[in-house]
């Protein structure tokens, strides 16, 4: 049985959740600018954090022009995005989102990415890291074709 969280985004929720539904939102629909601004100028984005594909360094993709070269590298190559968050834990300037990323990817395949996705906001609601925790060859275990949509 699986459970999404619904966020009512009329309620009172605190920054860092808007951002990250926001965050989302702007995913979903392919729209990098509007992705871009909801981060500061002096951001990270590790996804996932440590050394991967997309920053073999491992040391994240800082401010407005490494994050936008992420987008580019990942985000991008993604023909359809699905979020389905299980959980969502606030606190203080924080929040650690527990979930499945589903992407479908040319070729008519599907990967389910199971992680925490921790958002960390400034006073100003402006995103200033985005910490994502998974495991490539877990996702990589869920790749399988699937119909044209």
């Amino acid at each position: 049985m699986s459970i999404t969280v619904s966020w009512d985004t009329e309620a009172d929720q605190p920054s860092a959740r808007l951002a990250a539904w926001r965050s989302m939102q702007a995913v979903t629909r392919g729209a990098k600018e509007e992705w871009l601004a909801l981060f500061a100028a002096d951001a990270t984005v590790e996804d996932p954090v440590g050394p991967s594909h997309f920053d073999p360094e491992g040391k994240g993709h800082h401010g407005q022009e490494g994050i936008a070269s992420f987008w580019d590298k990942a985000i991008a190559q993604v023909t359809r995005f699905e979020f389905t968050i299980r959980d969502s834990h606030a606190a203080g300037d924080e929040v650690a989102n527990v979930g499945t990323i589903t992407t479908y990817l040319p070729g008519n395949y599907r990967v389910d990415t199971d992680g925490v996705f921790v958002y960390r906001v400034g006073e100003d609601g402006l995103i200033r890291s985005m910490r994502a925790y998974w495991e490539l060859d877990r996702a990589m275990a869920t790749a399988r074709e699937v119909e044209p949509t």
